[in-house]
């Protein structure tokens, strides 16, 4: 009943203010955006086997970790639209550098070490080399071997792994691989925390159980985190865009992206961007683009494939991406407003648009996500 109202709200402000909506600028323009925001990513890492040190945290991590796998899928998508062989060979030296395994090699049953994977895949299915995927097959093989299936207890690795099952089972025409990623998918929406991080009745998550009622925002709304509801957006998307419509499953999965969508229309901000709070605009109120980007990725996703109603998702996709591009993207190239890592509203406060974040890849990552699937939206 809430996402009804909320999303009857929307469509109501939908047809008050349609003679006010934006547009979204030209395919070359979107393109020359997201390609500035790369271009500086690429020459700021010109080794992408380099490993990271975060000064804030004086420690350094290897650079399969899950938020430059996150870049990678970015471009992968930007690869999808401009097929530039300087981002190919990008992508093909990370792998290669890290010997085309998983952070914590093959016994890893974390999420965020999978999410390399992705990548991995993408590129087999260009230059189908068995290597390029065995050590990710074998981690993901030996998950689905065991009885083990409460893995995804914060909703990040939804994201992070789930893409990557649904992918071996197109590969390999193994349902098997679509079957115990449902499992574990049922297993975070129903049971982690009190009775699951999914509420449907506000058609959002909690982050994991510590986010979960009682726990409340100041204003005493629950808490639903904008990126880690992105991370749900995004992992429906790519599975999605790839399940068979065979799958047992798939009708739950379209259930549950479109009432995402339709929980996240009415709560957009009036400049186009959405709270780290989704619920409560007051705690840390102020512009942020991993969360924006997310959701732009999932509308318009769902715009160009017909899932979602153009004439009222379109207006909220522009807005959002308009201001992305006019407000966020230094001339540089480098981002503004990326919320670093963590779990909640309050991390990495303030979010600003000259404060570099802890890690900038993943920002971008899924900015380049936003940008390649708004580039394929009809004008």
């Amino acid at each position: 009943m809430k996402i009804l109202l909320r999303f009857t709200a929307a469509v109501l402000f939908f047809i008050t203010n349609s003679s006010t909506a934006q547009k979204l600028p030209k395919k070359k323009t979107v393109l020359k955006t997201v390609t500035v925001a790369n271009k500086y990513f690429m020459q700021k890492w010109p080794d992408p086997g380099k490993p990271i040190f975060v000064p804030s945290r004086n420690r350094t991590w290897p650079s399969n970790i899950w938020t430059r796998a996150v870049y990678y899928e970015g471009l992968m998508a930007l690869y999808s639209i401009d097929k530039r062989k300087a981002y190919y060979d990008y992508a093909i030296d990370w792998a290669n550098k890290h010997k085309w395994n998983l952070r914590n090699g093959t016994k890893t049953r974390n999420g965020d070490d999978q999410a390399c994977g992705q990548t991995y895949i993408d590129l087999y299915n260009i230059d189908k080399k068995q290597f390029y995927i065995d050590s990710l097959k074998t981690s993901i093989d030996k998950m689905k071997a065991s009885e083990k299936i409460d893995d995804w207890h914060w909703i990040d690795a939804i994201q992070m792994a789930m893409p990557v099952f649904t992918q071996l089972g197109v590969l390999y025409n193994d349902t098997s691989y679509f079957n115990r990623m449902y499992q574990m998918y049922a297993y975070t929406k129903f049971k982690h925390g009190d009775n699951g991080l999914y509420n449907a009745a506000d058609g959002l998550w909690w982050r994991d159980k510590d986010f979960d009622p009682p726990y409340k925002e100041p204003n005493g709304e629950d808490c639903y985190w904008s990126r880690g509801n992105g991370w749900v957006v995004a992992a429906l998307v790519r599975v999605l865009s790839i399940l068979p419509k065979t799958d047992t499953h798939r009708d739950e999965y379209i259930a549950d992206y479109k009432a995402m969508m339709n929980a996240l229309l009415p709560v957009q901000r009036s400049d186009g961007y959405w709270n780290v709070s989704l619920h409560d605009s007051t705690n840390f109120g102020g512009k942020e683009i991993t969360g924006t980007s997310l959701f732009i990725y999932g509308m318009a996703w769902g715009i160009n494939t017909g899932m979602l109603d153009k004439k009222i998702f379109y207006p909220a996709v522009a807005k959002a991406w308009n201001a992305m591009a006019k407000e966020s993207v230094h001339q540089n190239g480098f981002l503004g407003f990326v919320q670093g890592t963590g779990k909640e509203p309050k991390e990495s406060q303030p979010v600003l648009y000259d404060r570099q974040p802890d890690f900038e890849d993943f920002g971008l990552g899924c900015f380049l996500l936003a940008g390649s699937e708004v580039y394929k939206m009809k004008r």
